[in-house]
């Protein structure tokens, strides 16, 4: 019955295009013709049922609309504007373990909440690590998240720096935190917390006027007055493509390819067990909930990012292509990497996402059956030597100020 009135109510709407003109655009004509199989001749009490449930309907939506619009004071802004937050003191943590740079010249006090294998929080370290920088770490609990439940904020990667005047700002999304420490790498006589304020979330609406808030100038560095040497426009927005093409296309065919069955999932949370050093820093109990739980959720997951990112059943393929591409530009420029002789921000970023899954089966095959090897090896090489050194304990304090 409810797949009745569904139908009809569809033939009424697409019937009176001069009341509900947007209404009818969406149903389409093979809603249309779904409906038309079925609707009575006007007049009869099925019809009448029909103007009733549309009506209802609408008030219900209606209603839902007013509703929610009640409840979130701010849903009628397009274009607020919301700085970071800045803490006045460090909250409560367990810090898991620290890298420390003897060489390290930035004076940043930076303490890092991560998942150890998640791509952004992989993209944040590579980063980290290859400008030589020293920081904290706290490793999250990927399902209780006890860690950040002082937070407004539940996602990873998050860090805490310290600005000049000892509090400590905050940010949580991964190209903004690396656009805003190469701001400060390239002139550190300025402040980090004045540097984050160029980084606020602004709220906009989306084709389905669903609001959402994003750091829209995330992928942009604040040289100001100070643009290193050398750098051109055309540089600058070679590196904003392939940064954006990253964690638009790259990073989505990570799951699916990870999580590809439940075998896989398994073995991929079995990896992340081993790399993020569960065993060491989580019960028992907590780290076999979280590879239990985590092997079924992601595996579900990636079906559901499967078909939102129209990817075929054979979802190697979609990786190998994006590789591919990456590769070729490689070769087109004759560069050892996308920077040139040394890498920048893009490479820093591709290296990330694809370290995430270095113990996983869709590596191994990414290795075999692409050309990526060579570039991926190298970008490794560099991480690898420029890290600090780790420091571990379970009394580990945040880095001295």
């Amino acid at each position: 019955m409810s797949t009745l009135r569904v139908a009809l109510s569809r033939r009424f709407v697409a019937n009176s295009t001069n009341v509900f003109p947007k209404i009818s655009r969406l149903i389409g004509p093979q809603g249309k013709r779904n409906a038309s199989s079925l609707a009575p001749k006007p007049g009869t009490s099925t019809f009448k049922l029909a103007l009733i449930g549309a009506g209802i309907g609408a008030a219900s939506g209606t209603a839902y609309s007013i509703y929610g619009n009640w409840t979130d004071k701010t849903s009628h802004m397009e274009h607020q504007r919301i700085p970071p937050k800045v803490l006045k003191e460090l909250p409560d943590v367990r810090i898991t373990k620290s890298f420390i740079n003897p060489r390290d010249s930035s004076d940043l006090k930076i303490i890092l909440f991560q998942y150890q294998t998640c791509p952004f929080c992989c993209k944040v370290r590579a980063f980290l690590d290859y400008m030589g920088i020293s920081y904290s770490v706290v490793e999250v609990d990927a399902v209780l998240r006890q860690d950040i439940k002082w937070s407004e904020q539940k996602k990873v990667p998050m860090v805490l720096i310290q600005q000049g005047d000892g509090r400590y700002v905050q940010m949580t999304d991964s190209s903004a935190i690396i656009s805003l420490l190469a701001s400060y790498l390239n002139d550190k006589q300025s402040d980090i917390g004045d540097l984050a304020k160029f980084y606020p979330m602004i709220s906009f609406f989306d084709d389905n006027q669903k609001k959402k808030l994003d750091i829209l100038n995330k992928y942009f560095l604040m040289y100001q007055d100070k643009t290193p040497k050398n750098l051109t426009k055309d540089m600058q927005e070679k590196e904003r493509k392939w940064r954006t093409w990253a964690d638009s296309h790259l990073v989505h065919l990570i799951s699916p390819n990870c999580y590809r069955t439940l075998g896989e999932a398994r073995e991929t949370f079995e990896w992340f067990a081993k790399a993020g050093e569960w065993d060491v820093y989580f019960p028992k109990w907590e780290r076999d909930l979280m590879v239990n739980v985590g092997t079924v959720a992601m595996w579900c997951i990636s079906k559901m990012l499967k078909r939102r990112h129209n990817l075929t059943d054979d979802v190697r393929s979609h990786i190998y292509e994006a590789l591919d591409k990456w590769t070729k530009e490689l070769d087109k420029s004759k560069q050892k990497f996308m920077g040139g002789d040394r890498p920048n921000l893009a490479d820093l970023s591709v290296f990330g996402v694809l370290n995430s899954m270095e113990g996983c089966q869709a590596f191994k095959d990414c290795m075999e059956n692409t050309k990526i090897g060579g570039w991926y090896n190298g970008m490794k090489e560099l991480v690898e030597r420029n890290r600090g050194n780790l420091v571990r304990g379970s009394n580990l304090a945040p880095l001295p100020a």
